[in-house]
């Protein structure tokens, strides 16, 4: 145990005596008092906060009849954590290290991001995961064991006046059960109704009684997924579109790359198994699709054990709670794309690769006797430094990634709490820790050990050979050498076990902790007319640590040339701590016998990044006693992650948007204005400074009779300073500035973007551009790009040379080359490049930065009704979040989208359920309406909107097309014996396919649908 866990256990031991030496200087009452009630949103006792903010609870008959499995599963389908992307679970997690692990999942409160909700449990701080969701730290939801929650509590407004830091969209505030008697088990199975088997198996123990002068509380809970696999689903087994493949096909089955190819096109693998697909460029290739490699949701086995202890020595309450959790995950994703050792082109290949091939096969394949015919005879070298001649090819590992995942999570909070006089007094220690592990066991090739495989450089021991260029032998000592690994040849073990001394188990190890200590007190303040002013006072003081290390097989730095040492395996290397100390004040004013305002602020230091002061103002007003009118306004922060603060370097991809900058469109786009993704490397800063949000909320409850209840929220967020990676930007202010502009790797320091040799090679400066119109290879100056005055031009890589005359003085043909280093200069392009954009290189460094605002707006409307029938009641409710706005600015633009109504951005999502039930039955059903909104047409390849178009699913290449509207229906019955309870919930009743969308890989949107169709779940609870 670390030190911090040490002396927490020691204060916590140390509470009894404290406890009984307090209770002996406090008066005691010879009758208990009526416990006051505190609720999320306030820090005072006993005011009647009923009706005066927007605050949803999730009751604890709510979470029965719910048939959730899990704290994701519960929280999916409130409004107000709906719209955007920001609630996700595994369905969004990949398998590479610098993916959310598999198995976690998070609140996202209204679309504003995981980070930006505060997540607390009995009113306190949880550890957030130790690998962020990209660089946003989230609590892992899933780690809440649902066996020891009573209630949740939603208030979706800002309330960093409260609670301090992230509680920018809001809190979410998970309730644990207290002083139960008795005991209940509880066990469900879920599945779905098709012939796969998607089940979900938990079972749940609760006991409570009377134990050592208190009340002690203890759960457990076993929870068991199986993985959902897209290949299970009509809608997600094949791909929609034709267009939507990869030029990397599995191995065996390479395609000959088309630089290699003597006429410039993808040539096919000839033993490619199934129709080739014709390409934009008009090639027949052996295409990928990754839906036979696609996961829709990943197994998931949990263990949570805890306990919860309540005692009153004399007149002061000790409390304790306690929980331990534990989750195996495993993840799969598509195979790893195989490149060069430098990261680039696709590797080379002897021409002995192909030997396996007779004439009669070339002839049926390409009409050729032999390859030397349509492959150019190409240089290399390899990685053991052999200088051989042979042709790149295009391919993925035919075992897709498949890494394991470990969470553990403990939580331990024990708190005293009692009355000095008229005021109530609370003071605790918190101790919380999220600590996970990754190992990849599939699917992951060091790339050195790979490439040398292919050349019969490979040692029986997975080292290099050693290559003696004088005598031309290659030397493994002891170990012995391997033969060559054939990447065409199908279905040989000698092959096989080659290839496997290339495999390698990368790991990455994570651990993140809060250790806090709190004191909080709260009474009548002074007399203030008829009634008094009631406060709240405390003081906070937090230690936070984070880290998140990758073994050094997965790690980038300069000095390896960014390059890790696996293929399809990014690190995210993070390591932080902070420590932050906050007081706030909150005053409850009743300014008339009508007229109610609530008033707080809270300071908060940061040893990094400084102060911050947030308050917030909030009025309700009682016209009459059906009808309360409440107003708030709030400022909020959120703290830079400690990922944001530490990352050294995360190796990710980076999407710029070609649509938000004319220039960069230009040069990278070639004016198109479709989004494009690089490999990055993303850079932390200790400079970042706060986000923050100002929140308004305006709304009413009224309560037109005893059984009926109606509330409507106005509510709006302005989100500022968010932190992010902003690719865009950067390629737009290096057209300006030099600095940003690298020629090969960026230097350790540095930010900036990589450019390819071909706008960075100094010999090119002796090009010249003609009057005649034709394209030349660098600027009418003769400066390169990393020059300060040198501008723009589209670059060409080698390949495109293949198309290039060289003119002597006189105009006449001296040479047709594809290497003009060094040649005349005067250079003619016959014909337009294959890719006529500005070169990259690669791993360009993107710095972490406050880029952007967002500007959120909606109503909340809800509606309960209860009425008495045939000796029951009949319960209505509405529940409907409808978006009035979602606006923030392009990255690298002060352009403002609009997103409402666009991709994942429904305008409305509504609930309305009708449950029937007495003390013996129950009945009910929901229906679930998710809006239409546009399809992500944008960010799609040009050869699939040509596609589209073709099928008449667009008009014309500049039209959108909109994603239907999916509404659902819900079931649930239940029997209520005298010791147990059976019930049955069915999910997607009628069995409604999503709705189709064309912009999503998956061919659906996974987060606002789900492609289960119906299932159902029984669950028997028994009480002794």
């Amino acid at each position: 145990m670390n030190k911090t866990l040490h002396m927490l256990l020691g204060l916590t031991c140390a509470l009894t005596p404290v406890a009984a030496a307090i209770a002996q200087e406090t008066t005691t009452n010879e009758e208990k008092a009526v416990e006051r009630i505190q609720v999320t949103g306030s820090n005072i006792r006993g005011v009647d906060l009923e009706g005066t903010q927007p605050l949803q609870i999730i009751s604890a008959e709510d979470i029965a009849q719910s048939g959730a499995n899990s704290v994701f599963e519960l929280l999916q389908n409130l409004g107000q954590t709906r719209g955007g992307s920001g609630t996700f679970s595994t369905t969004e997690s990949g398998s590479t290290s610098n993916s959310t692990p598999a198995g976690q999942a998070a609140a996202s409160l209204r679309g504003l991001g995981p980070s930006s909700t505060l997540t607390l449990i009995n009113g306190r701080r949880v550890a957030p995961s130790s690998f962020a969701a990209g660089t946003e730290n989230f609590v892992d939801v899933n780690s809440i064991p649902l066996a020891a929650i009573e209630s949740i509590e939603v208030l979706a407004t800002g309330a960093s006046a409260i609670y301090g830091a992230d509680a920018v969209a809001g809190v979410i505030n998970y309730i644990l059960k207290k002083d139960y008697q008795g005991a209940e088990l509880n066990v469900s199975f879920e599945d779905s109704v098709q012939s796969s088997d998607e089940s979900k198996k938990s079972v749940n123990i609760v006991w409570g009684g009377a134990v050592a002068g208190g009340n002690l509380t203890l759960f457990a809970d076993l929870y068991d997924k199986n993985a959902f696999e897209a290949s299970d689903r009509p809608i997600s087994a094949e791909p929609l579109l034709v267009n939507s493949y990869s030029y990397l096909p599995k191995l065996p089955y390479p395609n000959i790359y088309y630089f290699s190819s003597r006429d410039g096109n993808e040539l096919p693998n000839p033993d490619c198994p199934y129709p080739t697909t014709v390409t934009e460029f008009g090639e027949d290739i052996c295409a990928y699709y990754s839906n036979g490699d696609s996961l829709l949701d990943s197994e998931l086995e949990s263990q949570s054990v805890g306990a919860i202890y309540s005692r009153d020595i004399g007149d002061v309450q000790w409390n304790t709670d306690f929980f331990f959790s534990r989750s195996e995950s495993v993840a799969i994703s598509t195979p790893a794309p195989i490149n060069d050792e430098f990261d680039g082109e696709g590797p080379f290949a002897p021409y002995s690769a192909l030997d396996i091939y007779s004439e009669a096969d070339l002839q049926a394949w390409q009409g050729v006797s032999s390859p030397y015919d349509i492959i150019w005879d190409d240089p290399f070298t390899t990685q053991a430094g052999q200088d051989l001649y042979g042709f790149r090819y295009d391919a993925r590992f035919q075992d897709p990634r498949t890494i394991e995942n470990e969470t553990q999570s403990f939580r331990l909070v024990s708190s005293l709490a009692g009355e000095i006089g008229d005021w109530q007094w609370e003071t605790a220690v918190t101790y919380s820790e999220s600590e996970s592990e990754q190992e990849a066991i599939s699917g992951i090739y060091n790339r050195y050990k790979y490439n040398a495989a292919v050349h019969g450089e490979l040692c029986a021991d997975g080292s290099i050979a050693d290559y003696d260029g004088d005598s031309d032998t290659l030397n493994c000592g002891s170990a012995g050498l391997l033969g060559a690994f054939n990447p065409f040849i199908i279905n040989d073990a000698n092959n096989d076990a080659i290839l496997a001394v290339a495999q390698e188990r990368p790991t990455r190890n994570g651990k993140s902790s809060v250790f806090g200590i709190d004191a909080r007190f709260n009474g009548e303040l002074m007399e203030f007319g008829d009634d008094y002013i009631r406060a709240a006072f405390g003081v906070e003081y937090r230690q936070e640590d984070l880290e998140d290390i990758p073994s050094a097989n997965s790690r980038a730095n300069f000095d390896n040339e960014y390059l890790v040492d696996v293929f399809g395996f990014g690190s995210s290397l993070a390591r932080a701590d902070r420590t932050q100390y906050g007081a706030f004040a909150e005053l409850y004013i009743p300014l008339h016998e009508t007229v109610d305002m609530q008033l707080a602020g809270r300071y908060d230091h940061y040893d990094d990044f400084g102060s911050t002061f947030n308050p917030k103002v909030g009025i309700s007003w009682r016209p009459t006693d059906q009808l309360i009118i409440r107003g708030s306004f709030a400022s909020s922060f959120r703290a830079p992650s400690l990922t944001q603060a530490g990352i050294e370097l995360r190796t990710t991809t980076s999407t710029f948007d070609c649509a938000a900058n004319a220039q960069v469109s230009d040069l990278y786009c070639s004016g198109d204005g479709r989004e494009v993704t690089e490999n990055t490397l993303e850079l932390g800063s200790r400079s970042l400074r706060a986000e923050e949000s100002d929140s308004v909320s305006i709304g009413f409850a009224w309560s037109p009779a005893d059984d009926t209840t109606i509330t409507a929220d106005y509510w709006s967020f302005e989100h500022k300073n968010i932190v992010d990676t902003n690719m865009t930007g950067v390629l737009a202010e290096a057209v300006t500035d030099d600095s940003l502009r690298h020629c090969g790797l960026v230097p350790t320091g540095s930010t900036g973007i990589s450019y390819g040799d071909e706008v960075c090679i100094d010999t090119y400066a002796d090009a010249i551009r003609g009057d005649d119109g034709n394209k030349y290879l660098v600027n009418a100056q003769g400066t390169v790009i990393t020059d300060v005055n040198g501008d723009y031009l589209p670059g060409y890589s080698d390949d495109d040379l293949h198309y290039v005359q060289v003119l002597g003085p006189d105009g006449l043909l001296v040479d047709q080359t594809n290497d003009l280093f060094g040649l005349l200069d005067r250079y003619v392009l016959l014909a337009e490049p294959r890719d006529p954009e500005l070169p990259f290189n690669r791993d360009h460094v993107i710095p972490l930065e406050n880029t952007g605002t967002q500007d959120v707006s909606g109503l909340d409307v809800k509606i309960a009704h209860d009425m008495a029938l045939w000796d029951g009641v009949l319960s209505l409710d509405l529940d409907w979040t409808h978006y009035l706005s979602f606006d923030r600015n392009k990255p690298g633009s002060d352009e403002i989208e609009e997103l409402i109504g666009t991709y994942r951005y429904p305008e409305n999502i509504a609930n309305l359920s009708m449950v029937w039930g007495n003390d013996d039955y129950y009945g009910g059903v929901t229906l679930r309406y998710v809006d239409g909104y546009e399809d992500d047409i944008e960010g799609m390849r040009g050869r699939e909107i040509d596609e589209l178009v073709a099928m008449g699913v667009l008009p014309d290449a500049d039209s959108s097309r909109n994603v239907s509207s999916w509404t659902t229906v819900d079931a649930r019955f239940g029997i209520i014996l005298k010791n147990a309870t059976i019930k049955l919930n069915i999910d997607n009743l009628f069995d409604r396919d999503p709705p189709v969308v064309y912009g999503s890989s998956r061919g659906f949107d996974t987060i606002n649908h789900n492609a289960y169709g119906t299932t159902y779940r029984i669950s028997y609870t028994h009480f002794f």
